[in-house]
């Protein structure tokens, strides 16, 4: 059985190397679809087509058309990572306005596994609202893992050196 690992990536810093994070999904063994929020597709816009050839998959990072057919496998499982407060306290209050959470969101609940990877700094981290969020998304039984360094000072966190290793050995 083939495993399909949804790769769901907001717009946080690690989410520049996040053809990082699918090769070392690839080399673990997962068929990896990327979904990314609209900002962080932002980021990577001229260089869709080379993350859709690493995948070979289409990178989504828009609900599809009700009339248009999936455009990815099932997932077998799904890593959010990076995964930014404004993307925590939006997914915890149900708020699943693009696909890069309405996919996560409804899949924990259809008992897909979900780990989730939060990447921002104590000064972000210290809104009340984001140590709820976390607590929530756990009760919904969402894996939240800190990887190493996280949360980091403000300005200081290293994108490069970000724990994609971490998330994919929370799944296994």
């Amino acid at each position: 059985m083939t495993k399909v690992l949804y790769l769901i990536a907001c717009a946080a810093g690690p989410a520049q190397h996040v053809d990082e994070g699918v090769r070392q999904a690839q080399a673990a063994g997962w068929d990896v679809c990327l979904i990314l929020t609209p900002s962080a597709a932002r980021w990577w816009e001229p260089r869709l087509p080379e993350l859709a050839e690493l995948t070979g998959h289409p990178v989504r990072s828009q609900y599809k058309l009700p009339w248009e057919k999936d455009a990815l496998p099932k997932a077998t499982a799904m890593l959010v990572a990076p995964l930014t407060t404004t993307s925590a306290c939006k997914w915890a209050a149900g708020i699943t306005d693009t696909v890069a959470l309405g996919l996560p969101a409804e899949g924990v609940h259809l008992g897909v596994p979900v780990v989730a990877m939060p990447f921002w700094s104590t000064a972000l981290g210290a809104q009340p609202a984001v140590d709820r969020a976390v607590a929530t998304l756990r009760e919904q039984g969402v894996r939240v893992i800190f990887g190493a360094g996280e949360p980091h000072p403000p300005k200081q966190g290293d994108i490069a050196a970000f724990s994609w290793g971490d998330g994919l050995a929370a799944l296994a």
